[in-house]
C-alpha cells in the first residue's frame, strides 16, 4: 500500500507529504489517515458550499454585495490568485455565517482522559454545534438569521472573540488544523463560480437537512 500511495502521489499531494514525514506509519493508520481527509475534508466542504449558494440566493443583497467585493478584487479575471484571497472579507463572513447555521458536522462529542474540576475522567459529552446556533443566549435574538453583520467590525475586519461561540472547527488548543485550508478552498471555489456563472435556485424544491453525520441538504440543491 506505502508503494502505490508514493507512486501515485509524485505530483506532492497531501497525503504523500504526510506519509514522506513519517515512514514508520502502519498501512492501518494510512488507511484512517486517508479516510479521514475523504470525509472531513471533501464531504464538509461540498455541503457547506451547498449551504451557501442557498442561504445567498435567499439574500439577494448579501450576494449582491459579495459579487461587488469580487469585481473590486477581480478587476475583470476569471479567478481570485491566492494573494488575493485575504481581501475577500464579505465572503469570509459569508462563509463563517453559513458554517454557524449550518455546521457540516451538527454535532460533536468530547472524552475526558483524566479527572477535571467538574468532568470525571471516561466522561463523554455530547453537543449540537447544530442547536447551540439557533439559541438566544448565545447568539442573540436574530439567531436565526443569516446576518454577515454579527462577524464584521466597524473597521471592516473580521470581529475577534466568537472563537468559543463558533464551534464548527472546536476551539482552543483542539481547534480544527485543516480551518485554514478549508476557507481557502471554499473562498477559491465560491469566487471561481459567481465570477462566471449566475447560480439560481429551482424555486419549489424542499430544502431542508438529512439526518446524518455530515449535515447535507435533503435530495441535494437543484440549480440552474
Amino acid at each position: 500500500m506505502k508503494s502505490e500511495l508514493k507512486n501515485m502521489g509524485r505530483s506532492g499531494d497531501l497525503m504523500s507529504s504526510y506519509m514522506s514525514s513519517n515512514s514508520s506509519l502502519s498501512d492501518t493508520f494510512l488507511r484512517d489517515i486517508a479516510m479521514n481527509f475523504l470525509s472531513a475534508g471533501r464531504d464538509t466542504s461540498g455541503v457547506a458550499l451547498s449551504w451557501f449558494f442557498w442561504l445567498i440566493f435567499e439574500s439577494p443583497h448579501t450576494e449582491a454585495n459579495i459579487l461587488e467585493e469580487l469585481r473590486n478584487v477581480l478587476h475583470g479575471r476569471t479567478r481570485v490568485p491566492l494573494e488575493d484571497l485575504h481581501r475577500l472579507m464579505y465572503l469570509h463572513a459569508a462563509l463563517y455565517e453559513t458554517l454557524r447555521l449550518y455546521p457540516p458536522v451538527p454535532i460533536h462529542h468530547k472524552a475526558a482522559v483524566h479527572n477535571d474540576t467538574t468532568v470525571k475522567a471516561g466522561t463523554i459529552i455530547l453537543y449540537s454545534i447544530y442547536s447551540m446556533a439557533r439559541m438566544e443566549w448565545i447568539w442573540r435574538k436574530d439567531c436565526r438569521e443569516f446576518r454577515l453583520e454579527r462577524w464584521i467590525g466597524e473597521d471592516g475586519a473580521l470581529k475577534p472573540g466568537l472563537v468559543f461561540k463558533f464551534m464548527t472547527f472546536n476551539a482552543g488548543p483542539r481547534s480544527c488544523l485543516g480551518q485554514d485550508m478549508a476557507f481557502t478552498l471554499m473562498k477559491i471555489a465560491v469566487a471561481t463560480i459567481l465570477a462566471n456563472f449566475q447560480v439560481v435556485v429551482v424555486e419549489g424544491q424542499n430544502v431542508s437537512p438529512k439526518t446524518s453525520m455530515i449535515l447535507s441538504i435533503k435530495n441535494g440543491l437543484k440549480v440552474t
